[in-house]
């Protein structure tokens, strides 16, 4: 991923700030050739707020084309976030903002997790979902934060 990153960067488009980091998988589906179907729970942490992390699980397509990356994966995802050390902003926070995204299939489908500051409650909320160019999926995900009260959210 970081060459890909690099590669990227040369190009002058800018990378993705926060990369997920595999903690582990379950196979859901045996496939003779090529790895199986499975769902991968991915961590990562928010560039912007450090002390926040989020577990991302998702279905991973196997197979043959799963192995050469020609498969399209399902939508299916989940997201939980939660305050694993001191809440620290890198400074203002738009109020909706992508902090991850990786891509689902070949062509024009990506997992995305946005990022939206609820001011009312003091509170982050992280949404997960899937889209594509023609046609995204409703699935989705939702996930909050608290932030102590002693401590508001800075925002853009």
């Amino acid at each position: 991923m970081r060459q890909l990153c690099a590669g990227v960067l040369l190009l002058g488009a800018a990378c993705v700030a926060a990369q997920a980091e595999t903690v582990g998988s379950v196979d859901t589906v045996f496939k003779l050739i090529g790895p199986d179907h499975k769902i991968v729970v991915e961590a990562y942490d928010d560039p912007r707020v450090p002390g926040v992390s989020c577990y991302l699980s998702r279905a991973k397509t196997g197979g043959i084309k799963g192995a050469v990356g020609l498969a399209e994966d399902k939508a299916d995802a989940s997201v939980a976030c939660r305050q694993v050390g001191p809440l620290q902003f890198t400074g203002k926070l738009p109020r909706q903002e992508e902090v991850f995204s990786e891509r689902a299939s070949i062509f024009f489908k990506h997992v995305r997790v946005v990022r939206m500051v609820d001011s009312k409650r003091n509170a982050l909320i992280y949404l997960v979902y899937s889209d594509r160019l023609i046609d995204g999926s409703p699935k989705n995900s939702v996930t909050a934060v608290p932030v102590p009260a002693s401590q508001p959210i800075p925002v853009k």
